[in-house]
């Protein structure tokens, strides 16, 4: 018997088209998300499923199909996916690690001169007709050489951020949940709390993964520490950060400025971030470049076609079921 997948999008490339020569494929192809009830209905005779990380695949999805051997996330994240329990259940979860390590890095970089150097105000002015030539005083921002920039979390997207900015002369600060003596030989960085991060630093980047412990990581007490002087990156995940008392800190002034791929209630964008000026806001496209998306869908694919073959898939999150 032919083995059934359920793809949850349409994905870049030809990746699946390579999958349904061996299986037979259910693919959504509306370009609004997949409904939860529409998941839950098709996945009953399933025994793979392919997911976007806006797919909350719970215990409801996960008891409703009876035949599931792996869900492949479409990302490197996964805390969409209920993962304790996936594996309660013998069910392989797997994401899609190192090939969006460059380009979310970039992306980041991207935010922090855009943001520093004020260029979508300064773009929106120019549109606007307002340019009349050249002036002292024009659009001043943050010069961004020779400043100090805080990096939380200094897995493969954190250590390839350093590695982009070595050009601007960077005073490197780091955390990580322990010291890494590596990081701070290569890049003379200096291991520092969170909160002193934000007293001390120029620029704060985060590049930690969502989890029970990074949950509103940071919040409150850092802002009040900044005096105006940071300006946050996030390219990790929306709860991260507590959104809330980041707005807060944005208005009163405690923040300078904030460059966002990711925000705490995706796609819900509270509108006080949108009437601020001395924010970037983009929608979740830290690794969206033409490769990538497609190595990504690569993944994703292999991982199930090794997982259905009888195999243990590479690229396995829940790893005590390889241990079996």
């Amino acid at each position: 018997m032919v083995a059934k997948i359920l793809i949850t999008r349409k994905l870049p490339g030809s990746a699946i088209d390579n999958l349904a020569q061996k299986y037979e494929i259910d693919l959504w192809q509306e370009k609004e998300r997949m409904p939860h009830d529409e998941i839950k209905k098709r996945i009953t005779d399933k025994d793979a499923l392919i997911c976007l990380l806006s797919d909350k695949i719970d215990k409801e999805i996960i008891d409703s199909a009876k035949n599931l051997k792996i869900i492949a996330n479409y990302a490197v994240g996964y805390d969409n996916i209920d993962v304790e329990y996936a594996t309660k259940r013998g069910i392989y979860v797997t994401n899609t690690p190192d090939v969006l390590t460059d380009a979310t890095a970039e992306l980041a970089w991207a935010l922090v001169l855009s943001v520093a150097r004020r260029i979508r105000e300064a773009d929106m002015f120019l549109r606007s007709g307002k340019f009349n030539g050249w002036e002292p005083d024009l659009f001043l921002g943050k010069e961004v050489t020779g400043s100090s920039i805080g990096v939380i979390g200094t897995g493969r997207i954190g250590r390839s951020f350093m590695k982009k900015g070595m050009g601007f002369d960077i005073k490197w600060c780091y955390y990580s949940r322990s010291r890494k003596p590596d990081i701070e030989k290569e890049f003379n960085a200096t291991y520092l709390s969170p909160k002193d991060m934000f007293s001390k630093c120029d620029f704060v980047s985060l590049h930690v993964p969502l989890t029970k412990d990074t949950y509103h990581l940071i919040g409150r007490e850092h802002f009040e520490r900044s005096s105006g002087r940071v300006i946050l990156i996030n390219t990790s995940r929306g709860a991260v950060v507590d959104e809330k008392e980041m707005i807060k800190a944005l208005y009163n002034g405690n923040l300078r400025g904030a460059g966002l791929d990711v925000f705490e209630r995706e796609p819900y964008i509270p509108e006080e971030l949108l009437k601020l000026n001395n924010v970037v806001l983009l929608p979740h496209i830290g690794s969206a470049t033409q490769k990538t998306r497609e190595k990504m869908a690569e993944m994703a694919c292999r991982n199930v076609d090794i997982a259905l073959s009888g195999n243990i898939p590479p690229n396995l999150v829940n790893r005590e079921l390889g241990l079996k």
